[in-house]
């Protein structure tokens, strides 16, 4: 098999990678009132690895010969070469992969910037053509009760700019089945989308009606009011997604029904974590069924708290190897990233919040009688709010996935300390857990430096795959950095 070796990272010696994490999932209702599911998606820990059951065969290690097996010939029995695993120094891929992983990943950035600039341009066309002050003329027929317009205007709202996106989240879907990335039939998908779309709808029209009477409250200082409403509804959500949303979109079941041996060894690795995970809050996800993504991770808190690992990471990688994943997943809880996170991201949204408030105030002062606006707490406000959110967000990703990559890291770093002991050559497996996560995943062997800057909230996979390769302080004799020996 012809095989590219990819150069090696031009950065140090970081580690792993995957693909930027913001991608085609967004919708306007998702990303409405100002950020605050934005600062939510990236307050949590997000789900660093992914991908595979029916892509192309993985690149694998040459089977060990057995005891049993018979002798080179020519060769006394005792001085048989056994021939031994390669070490996973650097992420390579074949000739055909490679070309794949290319091809994929800069579909996928383009996509991205497309995805945003349509946003953007719907929006102006909203405004510039009268369309928003038309939705709200027909909420304020429909309904007498300023209140009631808002489950009218809201809905039609998001509505138009989302059915505007859909072609980039076909596109994309089409995109992640041409390559492999996903099994999941288009009726599925819709189903999955409508799905998505009432949540976003919901939860956008919750936000909406909260920020409007804040505004009508407290003209001045409705920013700051909204900002002090909305963190608790983060926190809510979090905490009842893994009860209520997740389950929505896939199937999960006890791991220690199917998988009781994998359950045993993940027990001993939480123990090392401290965090207290009983056995019935490990599940398994069937993941199977719609996509080749490997994953597993640590969601919730408090009593929503639990472990999740997809099939198909135990379909595609060793036990060990998915320990690895879930230490790296625990990290993010017993480093406190969840908690760091979230007070990051609130201080970002309290920013971003006044920063709306002013460019609302600018915007209408320039536009309003063009637009048929006719003051912040007028419902057509609420595409201009959405307008500066785009630019806003789509500034600030640099920002947000600089702060997470930084998290990354350090659960990277976790991860390998604790399993250290516990799985044979931890350095090795974690590895190779990343060179067949980026063989499914067709990770980007080499994402150019402003792509990684602005849009991917992990280091790119081939610096965390050397970083893993050549962590090691214990031969050195330096303690290690987050699992202290007991």
């Amino acid at each position: 098999m012809i095989r590219r070796r990819t150069p090696k990272p031009r950065s140090h010696e970081r580690q792993l990678a995957r693909k930027y994490s913001l991608r085609r999932r967004k919708n306007v209702g998702a990303r409405l009132c100002l950020g605050t599911l934005f600062a939510l998606a990236l307050a949590a820990p997000s789900p660093a690895f992914a991908k595979t059951p029916q892509a192309t065969e993985i690149q694998t290690y040459p089977e060990r010969p057995t005891p049993s097996q018979s002798a080179l010939p020519g060769s006394p029995p005792k001085q048989r070469p056994v021939p031994e695993a390669p070490k996973t120094e650097q992420y390579t891929l074949s000739q055909d992969r490679y070309e794949k992983a290319i091809a994929y990943s800069r579909a996928e950035y383009v996509l991205y910037f497309v995805s945003y600039i349509l946003d953007v341009v719907v929006l102006i066309l909203l405004l510039r053509l009268g369309i928003a002050a038309r939705l709200r003329d027909f909420a304020e027929s429909v309904r007498g009760n300023r209140w009631l317009q808002g489950f009218v205007f809201v809905p039609l709202l998001i509505g138009i700019l989302d059915l505007c996106n859909l072609p980039v989240h076909l596109y994309g879907h089409s995109l992640s089945l041409r390559y492999e990335q996903s099994v999941q039939g288009w009726g599925s998908w819709f189903w999955d989308w409508s799905k998505s779309e009432l949540l976003g709808i919901a939860f956008a029209l919750v936000l909406v009606l909260i920020l409007f009477a804040v505004m009508r409250w407290s003209p001045r200082r409705w920013w700051f009011f909204f900002w002090l409403a909305a963190l608790p509804i983060l926190l809510f959500v979090f905490f009842i997604s893994p009860w209520f949303i997740d389950p929505l979109f896939n199937t999960f079941q006890p791991l220690d029904t199917k998988y009781p041996a994998l359950a045993d060894q993940m027990e001993r690795v939480i123990q090392r974590t401290g965090l207290d995970i009983p056995k019935d809050r490990m599940f398994l996800m069937e993941a199977s069924r719609k996509t080749n993504d490997l994953n597993a991770y640590v969601t919730g808190f408090g009593a929503s708290k639990r472990v999740v690992v997809w099939d198909t990471t135990i379909q595609k990688l060793t036990t060990d190897e998915t320990l690895f994943i879930f230490g790296h997943e625990a990290g993010h809880y017993v480093l406190a990233h969840v908690r760091n996170g979230f007070l990051f991201f609130s201080a970002m949204l309290l920013v971003a919040l006044y920063l709306l408030y002013r460019g609302l105030h600018w915007a209408l002062g320039c536009w309003s009688e063009p637009w048929r606006i006719y003051g912040p707490e007028d419902w057509a406000s609420l595409a201009v709010l959405l307008l500066l959110l785009q630019v806003m967000v789509f500034f600030a990703m640099p920002i947000a996935n600089g702060f997470s990559r930084a998290q990354e890291h350090a659960a990277d770093i976790y991860g390998l300390e604790v399993i250290h002991g516990i799985v044979p050559n931890a350095a090795e497996v974690a590895a190779h857990s990343f060179q067949v996560l980026g063989e499914v995943g067709l990770a980007d062997p080499n994402p150019p430096p402003l792509i990684t800057f602005w849009l991917y909230s992990h280091p790119p996979l081939a610096e965390r795959l050397v970083f893993a390769h050549t962590y090691d302080p214990w031969s050195k004799g330096e303690q290690p950095k987050y699992v202290k020996p007991r």
